[in-house]
C-alpha cells in the first residue's frame, strides 16, 4: 500500500469484523436505491393511474434528490444525541412507510409525500454509511466493507429497471411498491438482529460542516468528487438517446448493453475493495481518468455497435469504484468527523447529478448527445488532473 494510516485505537473500535451488520446495511442500500430508481420504470402507469402527467409523475424524483440533499447536512447535528443503531433502524422504517404511502396513494400529494420520507431516509443513510462502517469493521477492513454495501446499489441498478417493470405490467405498480417494503421490512429485521448500538461520537452541530470543509484538502477533494459524479450523470442520463441515435441500435439491444453496464458496474464495486487497499489514490486517479477517455472514445467510435457495447461496459466497471473511493478517502481523511464529511459528500454527489442532468440538457439542445459525451470525458478528465495534484489521502492520528 502507498498509504499508511497511522491511528492508535479508538474507544469502541471492533477488533474483529461485524460481517452480519455490513450485510444487513447492503440489504438497506439495496431496499433504498431499489425504491429510488422504481418510479423510472413505472412512471406511465403510475401517471395513468393518478390521472397525472408524466411530468409530474416526475416530480416524485426530483421531490425525492432534494430532500436527501437537504437531509445529508442536517441529519448529523439533529441527531446528534441519538444511537446510531437506532438512527438506522428509524432509515429503514422510513423505507416501509414511504414505500406503503406510494403503493396506496390516491394522489400526487400522497406521492410526494412518500418520496419525501424516502428521501429523508436516502439522505441520511448516505451520510452515516461510511461512519458506521469505521465501527464495524476494523480500519484495514473498510474499504472491503464499503465495496459489500456499494454493491447493494449496484445490484439495485441491475434489478430495479427492468424487474419493476417487467412485474408493473404483471401485477400492477402499486404491487411492486408493497414488495418494496416486504423488502424494508426484511432489511428491518435483519438489523435490528446484527446491528451492535453505536453511541454517537462528537458533538456535530452545523457549524461542523464549516469546519471540516475548511479543513486542508477537503473543498478540493468535495469539488473533484463532485465533478467526478457530474460527469457520470451527464453521460448516463442521455446513453439511451445515444445508442438510438449515434450507435444506431433498437430497443432490445439498448437493454442489452444497459443491462452490461449494470453487471460491469456490480463487478466494478466489488473489485473496489482489492484496489483500495493497494491504493486510495491511484484509484481514485484512475477510475475518472478511464471514464474520461472512454467518454472522448465513445464520441469518436461510439457509432460502431460491438466498440460502444464494450466502452459502455468499460464506464459501468470503472464508475463501480469511484462512490466506495470516495467513501474511504473520507474515512482516511477525516476520521474523527466521518458524518459531518459524509453529509458534505453526499450533499456534493446529490448536487452533481442535478447539475449532471441539467447541464447535460443544455449541451444536448445546442449540440446534440455527442456534444454532451464530449463534455462529459472533458469534465471527467479534468477531475482525474485535480485530483492527480491536489487530493492527497493523508495519514492520520486519531487519539485513544
Amino acid at each position: 500500500m502507498d498509504e499508511t494510516v497511522h491511528r492508535t485505537q479508538a474507544p469502541g473500535e471492533r477488533e474483529e469484523p461485524a460481517w452480519g451488520a455490513v450485510v444487513s446495511m447492503t440489504l438497506g442500500v439495496f431496499g433504498l436505491v431499489t425504491a429510488e430508481f422504481l418510479p423510472a420504470s413505472l412512471l406511465t402507469p403510475m401517471a395513468q393511474d393518478l390521472n397525472i402527467t408524466e411530468g409530474m409523475a416526475g416530480q416524485a424524483v426530483t421531490a425525492t434528490a432534494m430532500v436527501a440533499l437537504a437531509t445529508s447536512l442536517v441529519i448529523s447535528a439533529a441527531t446528534r444525541n441519538i444511537d446510531r443503531r437506532l438512527v438506522l433502524l428509524g432509515f429503514s422504517t422510513l423505507l416501509i412507510v414511504s414505500s406503503l404511502l406510494v403503493a396506496v396513494a390516491p394522489s400526487l400529494p400522497f406521492l410526494l409525500l412518500g418520496r419525501v420520507l424516502l428521501g429523508a431516509a436516502i439522505g441520511g443513510f448516505w451520510t452515516m454509511s461510511a461512519a458506521v462502517t469505521m465501527r464495524l469493521v476494523p480500519q484495514a477492513l473498510v474499504p472491503r466493507a464499503l465495496s459489500m454495501i456499494f454493491s447493494g446499489v449496484a445490484a439495485a441498478t441491475i434489478v430495479a429497471a427492468p424487474v419493476g417493470s417487467y412485474l408493473g405490467e404483471i401485477i400492477g405498480w402499486r404491487s411492486v411498491f408493497l414488495i418494496t417494503a416486504a423488502l424494508g421490512v426484511l432489511t428491518l429485521v435483519a438489523q435490528v438482529a446484527t446491528l451492535p448500538s453505536m453511541a454517537p461520537s462528537g458533538q456535530t452541530r452545523m457549524r461542523t460542516l464549516i469546519d471540516v470543509l475548511m479543513r486542508p484538502g477537503i473543498g478540493l477533494g468535495m469539488v473533484a468528487a463532485m465533478l467526478v459524479f457530474t460527469g457520470h450523470f451527464a453521460f448516463f442520463t442521455y446513453i439511451r438517446p445515444f445508442l438510438e441515435t449515434v450507435t444506431g441500435v433498437g430497443i432490445s439491444a439498448v437493454s442489452g448493453i444497459l443491462l452490461g453496464f449494470g453487471i460491469a458496474n456490480f463487478l466494478g464495486t466489488l473489485l473496489a475493495g482489492p484496489l483500495l487497499e493497494r491504493s486510495l489514490r491511484l484509484t481514485l486517479t484512475t477510475m475518472p481518468l478511464l471514464m474520461g477517455a472512454l467518454g472522448i472514445g465513445l464520441v469518436s467510435l461510439g457509432a460502431i455497435p460491438a466498440a460502444g457495447t464494450v466502452m459502455v461496459a468499460l464506464w459501468g466497471l470503472a464508475f463501480g469504484a469511484v462512490p466506495v473511493a470516495w467513501s474511504t478517502w473520507l474515512t482516511r481523511t477525516v476520521p474523527d468527523q466521518a458524518e459531518s464529511a459524509g453529509g458534505l459528500l453526499v450533499a456534493a454527489i446529490q448536487f452533481a447529478i442535478a447539475l449532471g442532468a441539467a447541464a447535460g440538457g443544455a449541451i444536448f439542445d445546442t449540440s446534440g448527445v455527442i456534444g454532451v459525451f464530449g463534455a462529459s470525458g472533458s469534465v471527467l478528465l479534468l477531475a482525474a488532473l485535480m485530483i492527480m495534484i491536489g487530493v492527497r489521502p493523508r495519514a492520520v492520528a486519531v487519539a485513544a
